[in-house]
């Protein structure tokens, strides 16, 4: 019997490093509405799963496929035309290839530990200054989610962070100013550089026309890449800083004098 162990989400590991997925959490994961999975089934665009006695196991290639048929539906592609695009990319070898890519591309951007905390603790870290309307605010901004009497923030981090802000005199209501300003400035950032791979890493055919030696190409470039972009930012922003702050000291020491 294969040792397993749940991690809240609904997904079980085992111990090969595989996931594995109820109907509910599968569909949860994708996107989709569970009735689609049996829909999909019938219509040969995804494989059955997996049954221990009552119970349907999906597994992460399941899911990178739903996420795949998402993506060609979004795209205005017919349920006809997934079926026969996914049976040319199976004959041909391509398929597997294709469905790892998009594993390769999606993971790993994000690894953050998240921190729920219920709202008497979340006061008592903020102090008296956080509001109620504060709180509603980085909801909407997608820096915490809110279940009742507790609050998760995805990031332990930017949590950090902003407790540091907080503690050195900064409005929180200003420091969620700085946070929805920054979430644009990186919505900007990751257009141009997923625009600069998606024109010459991928090409002007997309992937639906790519070999699997092109396939696997692509994969391999993303790896390369993943940290690349992260690095640059990091960097760009150390220097910008450096600038700004070596300008500030100046004008204050000019003020002094």
């Amino acid at each position: 019997m294969s040792s397993q162990v749940g991690d809240g989400s609904g997904q079980v590991g085992d111990a090969s490093g595989g996931g594995r997925y109820r109907r509910e959490d599968v569909a949860r994961a994708a996107g989709v509405k569970v009735r689609n999975l049996r829909y999909y089934q019938e219509r040969g665009l995804l494989p059955p799963p997996r049954r221990e006695g009552r119970i349907a196991w999906y597994s992460d290639d399941h899911l990178t496929r739903l996420r795949l048929i998402s993506d060609l539906l979004g795209r205005g592609y017919t349920v006809n035309g997934i079926a026969e695009l996914l049976n040319a990319w199976e004959e041909g070898g391509g398929l597997s290839q294709l469905l790892g890519l998009e594993r390769e591309m999606t993971r790993d951007w994000v690894q953050e530990e998240p921190v729920t905390l219920t709202r008497a603790e979340l006061r008592e870290l903020f102090g008296p200054t956080a509001t109620a309307a504060d709180t509603r605010r980085a909801a909407e901004l997608g820096y915490v989610t809110v279940d009742g009497e507790l609050v998760t923030y995805p990031s332990r981090r930017l949590l950090e962070a902003t407790l540091a802000l907080v503690r050195q005199g900064v409005p929180l209501t200003e420091i969620l100013d700085a946070g929805e300003f920054v979430q644009a400035q990186a919505s900007a950032l990751a257009d141009r550089f997923v625009g600069l791979f998606r024109r010459h890493v991928i090409g002007a055919e997309g992937l639906e026309l790519l070999s699997a030696t092109q396939i696997q190409h692509v994969t391999a470039a993303v790896t390369a890449l993943r940290p690349v972009a992260g690095e640059v930012v990091a960097t760009e922003f150390a220097r910008a800083m450096a600038r700004r702050v070596d300008a500030e000291v100046a004008e204050l020491l000019r003020t002094e004098q």
